[in-house]
């Protein structure tokens, strides 16, 4: 580095002595050129280059090997990266937060391995009972009805009667209108991209006609895709859309879409069959179901996602539960604990992994699906649809990320 000094005075050169001060003077200019490491709040501000850029200085030569698969990048390379630009949601069903996170899990790998490596969201809920509500919350923030409590057995249109004042339609039915906003809607518009990745699913974008019964309700020997576990096929703006077919699919497409950063979706929605996602506890082929079942499809699964390059370069990865067993319920919607928006499904946890998260960490904040679909428009700089704009939702803050985001 040129190092800078006032110019000397040709007529003065009796005052040669004072040069002994010159090294004294020097000694700041000289610190600043020193490489001084830039604050971990200040690397966290700048914003996650989009999935064709490159990874962050490091990402990839310092990233560190940790158990059960994948990789923890350092917390340089995660604070280069900014906030979450490739989200991934994988639902399970129906267990609540004792059978799966408590001493006695039969879900070692989740509870255990991955458990130390992310954030344990204690106080996360469902918001229904049965499953559909759920699911569809978490890509609309659509409230809850007749129909979609009992999971659409026949593919009925929605019924739409008004609007309340979050914008969710008011109404009954399965299938919504256009008008009905989505997630994935909101990422298309944005320029992001999306995916479902439904396991077993016959054809990309299968589901029923309207007014017909679906069935894909009960898993058989050959088939185990439920539709009501694929929350995309609800909502005309998609299904109508020719683009349905690329971007519902088979899971068996994961694999290939996570080789690079740019062939990775900005949202990754992932739903195991009815016998991976613990649904059934004898599974339809007469394999054992139940928490066993999604522990060992975890074990083949997680590793490729946390191992992916856009995991790495800025991921987070989201693991719950639709509902619990046996139509238990969390806290009353107002009661202290209780989550806007409702905790009708119970408490399931969830657990967050990411490299902008501390490993073994856990909150008692109240959340819900709502939360969470609130949280990742926030995330992406989109407006909140439905419940996930009702005044008091919590996003995922610093109780899950270091940057609070």
């Amino acid at each position: 580095m040129k190092q800078n000094s006032a110019p000397r005075s040709r007529g003065r050169r009796r005052h040669r002595p004072s040069l002994l001060l010159l090294p004294l003077l020097l000694m700041p200019s000289l610190a600043a050129c020193q490489s001084i490491p830039a604050a971990p709040a200040q690397a966290r501000n700048t914003a996650p280059a989009q999935s064709t850029a490159a990874q962050p200085p490091g990402a990839t030569s310092s990233a560190a090997p940790v158990p059960g698969g994948g990789v923890t990048p350092n917390a340089a390379a995660a604070d280069a990266a900014g906030r979450p630009g490739h989200i991934f949601v994988i639902n399970l069903e129906n267990k609540s937060y004792d059978s799966v996170w408590g001493d006695n899990s039969s879900a070692p790998y989740l509870s255990g391995t991955l458990r130390k490596q992310g954030v344990l969201l204690e106080d996360y809920y469902g918001i229904a009972h049965n499953s559909l509500p759920n699911y569809l919350a978490q890509i609309s923030g659509q409230r809850p009805n007749d129909s979609t409590e009992q999971d659409c057995r026949t593919y009925t249109p929605f019924n739409a009667t008004g609007t309340d004042g979050e914008g969710a339609l008011q109404g009954t039915g399965c299938v919504y209108p256009d008008q009905a906003q989505t997630l994935a809607g909101q990422l298309t518009a944005q320029g992001k991209t999306w995916k479902g990745y439904m396991e077993d699913m016959p054809q990309p974008c299968e589901h029923p006609a309207l007014g017909e019964p679906d069935n894909h309700i009960r898993a058989t020997a050959d088939n185990m895709y439920s539709t009501h576990h694929d929350p995309f096929v609800y909502f005309q703006s998609i299904t109508d859309s020719p683009d349905c077919g690329k971007d519902v699919v088979n899971l068996s497409e994961l694999a290939d879409d996570l080789q690079s950063v740019g062939t990775t979706p900005n949202l990754s929605y992932i739903t195991p069959n009815l016998c991976h996602d613990g649904h059934d506890d004898t599974c339809a082929d007469g394999t054992r179901g139940g928490l066993k079942a999604v522990d060992a499809w975890l074990k083949g699964h997680i590793p490729a996602i946390l191992s992916s390059p856009a995991y790495r370069q800025d991921g987070m990865l989201v693991i719950t539960f639709d509902e619990t067993e046996g139509g238990t319920t969390g806290p009353a919607q107002g009661d202290s604990g209780s989550p806007a928006g409702g905790a009708a499904g119970g408490k399931v946890g969830a657990l967050v992994l990411s490299p902008f998260s501390n490993a073994g960490a856990a909150s008692d904040r109240p959340y819900n699906h709502y939360s969470l679909l609130a949280t990742i428009e926030d995330l992406f700089h989109l407006p909140r649809l439905g419940l996930a704009g009702e005044p008091g939702v919590k996003t995922f803050g610093d109780d899950v990320f270091r940057s609070g985001y």
